[in-house]
């Protein structure tokens, strides 16, 4: 009778120490777990040796210090938390303070200059690629699992939104670097390595598909002929957007929404969404003046460049007075006004922005 009692005693025990991690998560609202790149590093790059940080003055800027975000505020997935009804920023992996019930609110694994392809980003030195951001969360995976057990740890993941936003840097610090590119493309056809991305990418999303994940949000590869660095290296665009950047973009984009299309129906009780973050960025660079801004393809933080795109942002650089006036941060980044209006239309938007449904359907 008494081992009865106190098996008994060690199950309350159990379910109202599980009770109390969860009323530590932000207000109910759904745990996120962040992959990507410089677009989502919420300073992971501070804790690495690498050539891509942003950790410095004019970084965060409007944010009142710079956190290693690569833009003058929020990133889109600070703002879809906000959005969502989340009261603090989901953490950076790497920092050390990220760790026991902590966790339990969610992890950002994003990495500047981290890429799809284990090869993309070399140019940085450090970088954390994908595979190594999925290795990460196995590690998060297994800390929840011995903080609240298999079952609620299984639980969480189940309901926690998972959000993907990379590519770019398998094109911009890969495939169209300048001077090496040329041979890289005369070997590899845009088909083939987008190919092998599409390829790379399917494993790596089932993957975390078996590691617990079903709400997973992948976001396309904007128009990357567009930013400021592109239209300096080719000067030949005059003063349009660089036509083949956009077209690989568009390439893999076309592959990645087959891909999330077959991963939803081969993958049993997967939601995956596709975010078209190619589409809306396109509709705000030419409808800028519509949205409020009166620059959309020069970079406020800028040192070199017609377009200041030529060097990276730097304490050395020219900051615009209203950033919320400007489309682009710095040759690569959009500013916090167009994370604002990207992460809103992902959040609420129609099946033009995000499909088969908007990121609080699915919440």
């Amino acid at each position: 009778m008494f081992c009865v009692i106190m098996m008994g005693t060690i199950i309350i025990i159990r379910i109202l120490f599980i009770s109390l991690i969860f009323c530590l998560t932000d207000g109910g609202v759904p745990v996120s777990f962040i992959f990507g790149d410089s677009l989502v590093d919420v300073g992971n790059n501070n804790y690495i040796i690498s050539l891509s940080k942003a950790n410095f003055y004019p970084f965060g800027i409007d944010l009142g210090d710079p956190t290693g975000r690569y833009t003058n505020s929020r990133t889109i997935v600070d703002i879809i938390g906000k959005e969502l009804g989340r009261k603090n920023f989901t953490p950076a992996y790497l920092n050390p303070t990220t760790k026991g019930p902590v966790i339990l609110q969610g992890v950002n694994y994003a990495s500047g200059g981290g890429g799809i392809l284990n090869s993309s980003g070399q140019i940085f030195v450090g970088r954390i690629n994908l595979d190594a951001q999925i290795d990460n969360f196995a590690n998060t995976r297994q800390d929840i699992i011995t903080i609240i057990g298999f079952p609620a740890a299984m639980k969480l993941l189940e309901n926690a939104i998972f959000s993907v936003t990379i590519g770019s840097n398998d094109f911009i610090n890969n495939y169209l670097i300048p001077i090496i590119s040329t041979a890289k493309q005369s070997l590899v056809s845009p088909d083939e390595f987008v190919g092998s991305m599409i390829s790379r990418f399917r494993t790596q999303l089932t993957r975390l598909y078996k590691m617990g994940g079903r709400k997973i949000v992948v976001t396309n590869i904007g128009p990357i002929g567009c930013i400021p660095y592109q239209r300096e290296v080719n000067p030949s665009a005059g003063n349009n957007c660089a036509a083949f950047p956009n077209e690989i973009a568009q390439l893999f984009n076309s592959q990645l929404k087959d891909l999330i299309s077959e991963l939803r129906t081969s993958l049993v009780g997967s939601n995956f969404l596709y975010a078209d973050a190619y589409n809306i960025f396109v509709d705000i660079i030419q409808n800028y003046t519509t949205y409020g801004f009166e620059n959309a393809n020069s970079a406020c933080c800028a040192i070199a460049g017609r377009y200041g795109g030529l060097l990276p942002c730097g304490p050395a650089a020219r900051v615009c007075d209203d950033r919320s006036k400007y489309v682009f941060w710095d040759a690569y980044h959009p500013t916090e006004a167009v994370n604002v209006l990207i992460a809103k239309r992902l959040v609420d938007g129609g099946l033009n922005d995000i499909s088969p449904n908007n990121i609080r359907s699915l919440v």
